[in-house]
């Protein structure tokens, strides 16, 4: 079996594009992950490209397609649907492709336009990741859902707003130097706590953006790299996928992730390392609640004491362990199928080097971790710096 090695990443900055469609901001992070490979778009023989709300946001089906053309590729293409897991999960479809010998060079990707909607029709069309029967008829949205999970958590192990907002507060500080960031500017404590509550225990700072944008990775076999010299420092070693019920009513843990963990055991397991091995990750924070959940389910942290990494620094730049680098969701921005493909794009870029942060990681190990809904699903990926 060969690993998949990263050859290039793409990203567009996350944003606002009320001029763009979503084919036009996939084409230009294609474009910019092939150079940065080195590769042509005619060696390219697989197309792998997540997206969430395209019939909605832009009436606009079967995309596989459309933006392989869009990048320039003439190579069958697949559209895969996750919710906010979409392109994670093409990352792993794409990474067992290349590992069992079916394609030497892949392109993995993904895209959302959001901000055309406005913020009603926006969480409107997110809301569909729920259970329309028992969960978005009876007025659920996503912020509703997590600040229940919230209040699950402070009730198991305790907790408060303040130790939420010392997420917020580190992911926008994260967020600064990165030049893809929808929000570039820091945040306090004060402004956090502060700001308009949107589900109580959850407020406007406590919540992800709606962003537009696009990302890309050329994934390449072993004995490509090796017979094109191409300079390919870092390969994802592990992937796993998990799952759990719906509905949060359904649910045996509304304050843990089993999805998640059972993701973060199979790449773990796949990889050939533990939690003990990661130098820094990047989480699907969509809400502050979610990163304390996602670190957790990584064993980044025990159950009941993720809720105080941030405060006590452990997640920070400068802590053991940095968590979201980029910004995260919070500070860089979540253009839904885009987000999953943006994690292995910040990670390799991380890992190898050639990220404003990269100073801030002490260590060859990377895990990503990318959540659909409520984490209903979870893929998490193991990424190395290999010879």
């Amino acid at each position: 079996m060969t690993d998949a090695r990263v050859a290039g990443v793409g990203l567009t900055h996350f944003g606002t594009y009320p001029d763009r469609t979503g084919r036009d901001l996939f084409a230009e992070a294609a474009v910019r992950a092939l150079d940065d490979a080195g590769i042509a778009p005619n060696a390219v023989e697989e197309v792998h490209y997540g997206n969430f709300m395209g019939e909605l946001a832009e009436h606009q089906g079967h995309q596989g397609p459309l933006v392989a053309e869009a990048a320039g590729v003439s190579a069958p293409a697949t559209r895969y649907e996750s919710a906010c897991a979409s392109s994670g999960a093409a990352v792993r479809e794409t990474v067992r492709n290349v590992r069992n010998g079916e394609v030497d060079v892949a392109l993995v990707g993904g895209a959302e336009r959001m901000n055309n909607l406005g913020t009603a029709g926006a969480t409107e069309a997110l809301a569909i990741a729920a259970d329309d029967l028992y969960e978005v008829r009876a007025g659920m949205t996503f912020p509703g859902a997590y600040a229940l999970m919230a209040r699950a958590y402070f009730r198991e192990f305790g907790g408060s707003r303040s130790d939420l907002a010392a997420i917020a507060v580190k992911n926008h500080r994260h967020a600064l130097p990165n030049e893809h960031a929808q929000y570039r500017s820091e945040i306090s404590v004060e402004d956090v706590l502060e700001a308009p509550m949107v589900a109580d225990p959850l407020g406007l700072y406590d919540s992800c953006p709606l962003t537009d944008g696009a990302s890309a990775v050329v994934l390449v076999s072993e004995a490509y790299a090796a017979e094109r010299d191409l300079d390919t420092p870092v390969s994802i070693t592990g992937t796993g996928q998990g799952g759990d019920r719906m509905a949060l009513q359904d649910r045996e843990h509304l304050a843990r992730s089993p999805a998640a963990e059972e993701a973060a055991a199979e790449a773990y397991a796949d990889a050939g390392i533990d939690a003990a091995d990661v130098a820094v990750a990047e989480v699907h924070d969509c809400f502050t609640i979610a990163e304390v959940l996602a670190i957790e389910s990584l064993g980044l942290a025990k159950h009941g004491a993720g809720i105080g990494a941030a405060r006590r620094g452990e997640t920070t730049a400068d802590g053991d362990r940095p968590v979201n680098l980029s910004g995260g969701l919070k500070a860089k921005g979540h253009p839904v199928g885009a987000t999953g493909t943006s994690q292995i794009a910040e990670l390799t870029r991380l890992l190898r080097g050639d990220h404003p942060n990269s100073d801030h990681v002490d260590g060859t190990v990377g895990v990503a971790h990318n959540a659909g809904g409520t984490v209903a699903s979870a893929v998490v990926h193991v990424l190395e710096v290999e010879p």
